[in-house]
């Protein structure tokens, strides 16, 4: 068994049987720690209970638990994803019924990720994520850490058609998902989300795709950063109260 720690949102102290919705970090070498969140405080104030968990993966844990997923993308992650929503489930928090998850960066990778797996969820936001992982490939900044963590693509064909296994799978998702993205982002490339977008869209899984004109992996213009904020707020009330 692992131990993975994660930081809960509420919007009354006193609620039970919430609309979940699972935030997820980036990175992965990040963690969620204690300090002032507004992401996942507007979420909560808009009646959700929100939940950030600090997967394998992680960093804050030691050296071993960043390189436990090391080649092995989307298995533990989704694993102690899973894993934390069912825990809010036992403790009267969370509604099995009223599931969501989202997350930007390797957040929305693993939020392909999750919805690919479990068929729990009712609603998904993928921000700046990618899953047909061979077309990542020489379009973004990670070639170094591609070639030493997964080897050349034609080397290693196998290993990385497996960590692609959200967008070759997705006949299987039933997972309502809104797709984000910036034109401009080198670090994720737009093309991450479109991928998803468009295989959604071939195979009948209700789907949207916002691109923020002119922006990189961050936004920086406030209306955008208003926006995003409210497109999340919408998606999840529509699909989860």
């Amino acid at each position: 068994k692992t131990r993975v720690s994660g930081i809960l949102y509420l919007p009354d102290s006193a609620a039970s049987k919430m609309p979940l919705v699972l935030f997820i970090h980036g990175g992965p070498v990040a963690q969620d720690e204690f300090s002032f969140d507004l992401y996942r405080q507007i979420l909560a104030g808009a009646g959700f209970a929100v939940a950030a968990v600090n997967y394998r993966g992680s960093s804050g844990r030691g050296l071993d638990y960043c390189k436990a997923i090391n080649a092995d993308w989307g298995n533990k992650e989704v694993k102690d994803i899973v894993g934390a929503a069912d825990h809010l489930i036992r403790q009267g928090i969370a509604d099995a019924d009223r599931m969501g998850i989202g997350g930007w960066s390797y957040g929305g990778i693993l939020t392909n990720y999750t919805i690919a797996t479990d068929n729990r969820f009712k609603a998904a936001v993928s921000g700046a994520g990618s899953s047909l992982q061979l077309s990542m490939y020489g379009t973004d900044q990670y070639v170094l850490q591609y070639e030493e963590e997964l080897g050349q693509p034609w080397r290693n064909k196998e290993k990385w058609m497996q960590l692609s296994y959200p967008f070759f799978q997705v006949e299987k998702i039933r997972t309502p998902t809104l797709f984000m993205a910036s034109q401009n982002d080198f670090n994720v490339p737009v093309a991450g989300a479109e991928q998803m977008y468009q295989a959604f869209k071939s195979s009948g899984i209700p789907t949207k795709l916002i691109i923020y004109p002119g922006q990189n992996h961050g936004l920086s213009v406030p209306s955008y950063i208003l926006h995003r904020f409210q497109s999340h707020i919408d998606w999840f009330r529509k699909y989860l109260l």
